[in-house]
């Protein structure tokens, strides 16, 4: 691994708190969003909302505020994967202006951690 890179180096660095907000009710933490930005596109890595909190708006609240955070940042795009057969959230996502795209999405399994 090159030098500055790994857990303690530039990688760590790029973590951003301030790319974190919640929701709280009552300072129960019912909502998070998780962003990241690598100083070339931001990504919304994962919104969840507590099923007894959702249809209130939170989600779209709180990614609205992550966005402000990204331009805060001068993030000039975000990204977000939205599994196929998820057809109430790629809805959501483009309510809020969000458009597929025909990238192609490239996994590989990794293998499990040496014991």
């Amino acid at each position: 691994m090159p030098p500055g890179d790994g857990p303690t180096g530039a990688t760590s660095r790029r973590l951003r708190p301030e790319l974190f907000p919640v929701g709280e009710a009552f300072g129960d933490v019912v909502a998070v969003v998780l962003g990241t930005y690598d100083g070339r596109r931001g990504w919304i890595l994962r919104l969840a909302v507590h099923p007894a909190h959702r249809r209130r708006g939170i989600a779209s609240r709180l990614v609205a505020e992550l966005e402000q955070r990204f331009t805060a940042l001068g993030c000039p795009r975000v990204n977000l994967l939205v599994m196929p057969d998820n057809a109430a959230g790629l809805r959501f996502w483009q309510s809020l202006g969000y458009l597929p795209m025909p990238d192609v999405l490239c996994t590989k399994p990794m293998p499990p951690a040496p014991r």
